[in-house]
């Protein structure tokens, strides 16, 4: 009998985003942000349309200024009379109110980061510091007290709920655009810039992402607005775990179960971008958390989409390629492995659903392949033996002929598709 894995999904409320929604038992959405300078409009509309048709689901754009904001009505415009009406969320930065409400007017999600989108205090010693004279507070949250941080901020404690009104006051038109254009909203948190009151009071740590993040969030369900999405990314992959499990159990106990938004930021490229993103992402989604997805690579974006599918393909949450069983080949190995499972790829891949073995030798294989649906091994003497699941129903098949007694088998079970005929799938495998 094989062995099937649960684990319970977090349940969450839906969250809409123009046609795509996530959380509330639906699949783990993939997403991915453009490079291209949102002035740029047809370069924008291009890359758009590339990720959307590479697997992205959603795609992000920024928008510095009140201009960008601007633009994207013509771009979301073109995308729909070149391709289709593709999902886009809006990335709002510094002092954002009015390019939020602006951009609410085009796209489908505003993506707003507490750290940055922050009432700005005046008279303290923060504002009047010039650019070139940052107090830093990150790195030095273990050695200073807060006392001795607000006491160099000139920060009095009695100015919070100041503050808060002035944010809220701030922040309530967003809100409104979102409500009034039927959008969606991510508050999305990063370590690297938590706003000085949150730094102040909570240090450089998870615990102050999480805070950051309620803030919004409970202006947000003062105003009766509820379609949200939180996400709190690092680019340490320890930091983005711890706060991504303290935000998930704080929602939840708060009853603000929310969808979460999961990715490593600033990974970097390559082998360990990948690798560093893999063990961020996989470790949440393992223990039900996350509902949707983004690899963050210096890389053409398109290049992130592949990471994702693999990441939900090897946790079993959606099914987009073959899976392919295929031993690391020993000794007993009767083929050219490396090579045999090339072939075998290049000759299924487009079979979507199916779980394939190739396995070099009859000692290990029947059993390690017991999940596979067909299976490819190697016997004595140059041979090979198909399996259909466990049952053996092709022997001594010579291996020159082993692929193509694969595919005629393939066919007897009528689930051998033609590569043309077969549609991309993006559907939950299940759901853990």
């Amino acid at each position: 009998m094989s062995l099937d894995i649960h684990y319970p999904r977090r349940t969450t409320k839906p969250c809409r985003i123009g046609s795509v929604t996530m959380g509330s038992g639906h699949p783990v959405v993939v997403q991915s942000m453009i490079t291209e300078e949102t002035r740029n409009i047809d370069s924008c509309v291009e890359q758009i349309i590339a990720l959307h048709r590479a697997g992205s689901e959603i795609v992000r754009v920024t928008t510095p200024t009140l201009g960008e904001a601007q633009c994207l009505e013509e771009i979301k415009a073109k995308i729909r009379e070149q391709y289709l009406d593709v999902p886009m969320t809006a990335d709002v930065h510094h002092q954002g109110t009015a390019i939020a409400v602006e951009a609410a007017k085009y796209v489908d999600e505003i993506r707003v980061n507490p750290g940055l989108f922050v009432f700005k205090r005046h008279g303290s010693r923060a504002s009047e510091i010039g650019a070139d004279e940052e107090i830093d507070l990150r790195g030095r949250t273990e050695d200073a007290s807060v006392d001795e941080l607000r006491a160099e901020l000139a920060y009095d404690p009695s100015e919070w709920d100041d503050e808060l009104l002035a944010l809220e006051e701030s922040f309530v038109p967003v809100i409104e655009a979102c409500k009034r254009h039927d959008r969606a909203m991510r508050v999305g948190v990063n370590h690297g810039s938590l706003s000085e009151r949150i730094l102040v009071t909570y240090g450089d740590t998870p615990a102050g992402m999480v805070e950051s993040a309620l803030e919004y969030l409970r202006l947000c369900e003062k105003h009766g607005y509820q379609n949200l999405n939180i996400s709190a990314k690092a680019s340490r992959v320890p930091v983005m775990v711890q706060a991504n499990r303290l935000m998930a159990e704080r929602l939840d106990a708060e009853g603000m179960n929310y969808p979460l938004h999961l990715g490593v930021t600033e990974a970097g490229d390559g082998q360990y971008a990948r690798v560093k993103s893999t063990a961020g992402i996989a470790t949440l989604l393992m223990e039900g958390i996350g509902d949707t997805i983004r690899v963050s690579l210096s890389e053409d974006p398109v290049e992130e989409i592949p990471v994702c599918y693999e990441i939900l393909q090897a946790l079993g949450l959606r099914k987009t390629q073959v899976e392919y069983i295929a031993c690391p080949s020993c000794g007993r190995t009767k083929f050219n492995l490396p090579i045999v499972l090339n072939q075998v790829r290049e000759a299924t891949k487009h079979l979507v659903g199916l779980d394939i073995a190739v396995m070099g030798c009859i000692v290990n294989g029947p059993g390690e392949m017991a999940d596979a649906d067909y299976g490819y091994v190697g016997a004595a003497g140059g041979k090979i033996t198909l399996y259909r699941k466990r049952e053996p129903v092709k022997h001594g098949i010579p291996q020159e002929k082993g692929v193509e007694e694969l595919i005629n088998l393939l066919k007897e079970d009528l689930v051998w598709r033609e590569p043309t005929e077969a549609p991309k799938l993006m559907t939950p495998l299940r759901t853990l």
